[in-house]
């Protein structure tokens, strides 16, 4: 195995884990604005916790691998 294609199997798995990450961030946020009402005050808090993996999955997703 090359180091090229070391390379592209590294890209491959950044934005594959990224897309994993965003979709658990999604789900996250999709069920925290679903049950709002059973949240209560601490709605905002898991909103921002689902948050979190999205943007970091964008991130991954959108990243250039040199």
């Amino acid at each position: 195995m090359s180091s090229e294609e070391g390379g592209f199997v590294l890209a491959i798995t950044e934005r594959l884990f990224g897309l994993i990450l965003a979709i658990i961030g999604g789900l996250g946020e999709y069920y925290t604005i679903t049950s709002l009402s059973s949240l209560g005050a601490f709605a905002g808090f898991f909103a921002f916790l689902a948050v979190i993996p999205l943007v970091l999955g964008v991130i991954m997703i959108t990243a250039k691998t040199e």
